[in-house]
């Protein structure tokens, strides 16, 4: 009985240390990043030093918050973001989810989610952090716990088809500036910044 509760204790134990180059990725990625405000930078840090306190950062059993990844797709004109309806939360955000053992980097996680959620190939990836954001959620393991969450830009190709996954509601293109009723600021100014870099 001790000796199998021992190896379920170091099962987890070796579960929540696993992702070391995606935590190590975390970490170059916002150490790099010229955050565009000091509201941005605030987090930065904050995100950084979560990180850099917790080998299990990046995993979802980590219950007091733990790293995830999205990306805000345009379409090839710039003028259109690709939303999906969160099943959970009720509302249009952007792609994206949780990291897993097998994903090389953030960048990769959030390429990952995005082709998931879009059912679109073909993506392309700016390399690039555009956001972070933290915010309070319940997650799929039903237990109160916060995403820090690292944002991407994508652009889809020219003529791209989209298929609803299962972990969405919805799936639609929204004018950049006719965004759904109901946005919520983080959005908006996610949004914003990748229109804003996607014309520059």
């Amino acid at each position: 009985m001790g000796r199998a509760a021992g190896s379920q204790d170091q099962a987890r134990v070796a579960m929540s240390t696993q992702p070391t180059n995606l935590r190590q990725s975390v970490i170059a990625t916002l150490t790099a990043w010229q955050a565009p405000n000091p509201a941005q930078d605030s987090l930065r840090h904050a995100i950084l030093a979560f990180v850099h306190g917790r080998t299990d950062a990046c995993v979802r059993e980590c219950v007091s918050g733990h790293v995830t990844a999205s990306a805000l797709v345009l379409d090839a004109s710039g003028d259109r973001a690709l939303l999906t309806l969160h099943p959970r939360l009720g509302r249009w955000v952007q792609l994206g989810g949780h990291c897993e053992e097998d994903d090389d980097d953030i960048a990769a996680a959030a390429l990952r989610e995005a082709t998931e959620e879009s059912g679109t190939a073909g993506l392309q990836l700016a390399p690039d952090l555009l956001a972070v954001h933290v915010h309070p959620v319940t997650c799929s393991l039903g237990i109160p716990t916060r995403h820090l969450d690292l944002q991407f830009m994508a652009r889809a190709p020219a003529g791209a088809q989209i298929a609803i996954s299962d972990e969405s509601h919805d799936l639609q293109w929204w004018p950049v500036d006719a965004l759904p009723a109901g946005t919520d600021t983080a959005l908006a100014y996610l949004v914003a910044a990748a229109t804003r870099r996607a014309w520059r």
